[in-house]
């Protein structure tokens, strides 16, 4: 079952940032995801306008979505926001509808 990368970003600096996003790319396809959106245009609905850039990125097994986080081209790429370039919030959740019924 697929399994999603959500993620949430304020970026703090956009040159810096972008040593991040840059590389993402290619280090997610070495684990089978495939990114459906990547920032663009947003509306926020409901709850608090923190975060001004939004990816959702699917992954084949939450496994491997798992894997790519911790891995450590990931971690090498992440450290570019890490230090100050913007705050993010990643939650990863298997795809599909688990509530009971």
């Amino acid at each position: 079952m697929a399994a999603y990368w959500l993620a949430r970003a304020r970026v703090a600096d956009p040159v810096e940032y972008k040593r991040y996003t840059d590389r993402v790319p290619d280090i997610m396809k070495k684990y089978g995801a495939r990114i459906h959106v990547r920032g663009g245009d947003f509306k926020v609905m409901e709850g608090p306008e923190r975060f001004t850039r939004f990816i959702v990125v699917e992954f084949p097994t939450f496994e491997a979505a798992v894997s790519c986080f911790e891995s450590d081209e990931y971690r090498a790429a992440a450290e570019f926001r890490r230090n100050g370039a913007g705050e993010v919030e990643i939650t990863i959740v298997d795809g599909g509808d688990a509530t009971p019924r």
